[in-house]
């Protein structure tokens, strides 16, 4: 029977769905409901149509847990911390947590926008695609991206306390100065040899180039330029936004490993720049 085929093609999935949701939302008792919904949502569908079911199921259960978790943010619950999986894990709790780093984890990513904490769990703990967690979010995948890489920041450090982020401001300050006045000796010191420069579609199309790699090439790239960016702080990470008039037209999120820029990521889409919490 078709319907029996595809159980057992669910079922094969399920210890992977519930390791996604428990991730996504802290809650064993939570993630059997988003997995539960997985499954009627599935059945539901055309699944014949689905080349790749296991991602398909994936992504079905990020929405559902995005979905869940908006709701929680919208009723204003306080985060709870995450509760264990099972007092006796049994075969299946015991997959779930397989490749966990554990409770703290999880207390770090309630920090998290709902968003951001979507985009970092699909990525980096179970290798889903920007393109696919673009569709989940509703957004480009180098705003998937963006995110991504905000929660990874979050995770590692948690938020900058307020001399470390006056320090990494400063390395955007000097680094603009550098490019305004065309310095490239300045520029050289302030970039990682290995930095790459990268944006979403809008920004390469305004820039007529895709990824740019390496200290030398991005310094020549930034030299003489730079002069209407001004430093900014882009939902709290250090950056820089460039304006015409009132009008934000490009930010520019920059990535800082001790006092080198290691990443600067720029957004040129108008539905992005809309997101972004700004504070000059």
């Amino acid at each position: 029977m078709y319907e029996d085929v595809l159980a057992e093609r669910f079922e094969a999935n399920r210890s992977r769905l519930r390791a996604v949701a428990y991730r996504m939302l802290g809650s064993a008792a939570e993630a059997d409901d988003a997995v539960q919904e997985a499954w009627f949502r599935l059945s539901r569908a055309d699944a014949g149509s689905v080349d790749n079911l296991s991602a398909w199921l994936t992504t079905v259960v990020g929405r559902i847990c995005l979905d869940m978790l908006r709701s929680r943010a919208s009723r204003r619950e306080d985060p709870e911390v995450p509760d264990t999986v099972a007092s006796t894990p049994g075969p299946e709790d015991e997959a779930l947590l397989a490749d966990s780093v554990g409770v703290a984890l999880l207390v770090v990513l309630e920090t998290l926008t709902p968003t951001e904490r979507l985009a970092f769990v699909l990525h980096d703990l179970f290798a889903v695609s920007f393109e696919d967690i673009a569709v989940v979010v509703g957004r480009s995948p180098a705003a998937a991206r963006q995110l991504a890489s905000r929660a990874r920041r979050r995770v590692q450090g948690g938020a900058p306390s307020e001399p470390e982020a006056a320090r990494k401001r400063a390395i955007v300050e000097a680094f603009l100065a550098a490019a305004r006045g065309g310095d490239m000796a300045g520029l050289l010191t302030i970039l990682d040899p290995d930095v790459v420069v990268r944006g979403d579609e809008t920004a390469a199309r305004m820039a007529d180039r895709g990824e740019t790699r390496g200290a030398e090439v991005v310094a020549r790239f930034f030299a003489g330029r730079a002069q209407a960016a001004v430093p900014a702080y882009l939902d709290g990470v250090p950056g820089a936004v460039v304006m015409v008039g009132e009008t934000i037209r490009l930010t520019l999120v920059f990535d800082i490993t001790g006092d080198r820029v290691t990443g600067i990521f720029t957004v040129a889409d108008p539905d992005e720049l809309a997101r972004t919490e700004v504070t000059l």
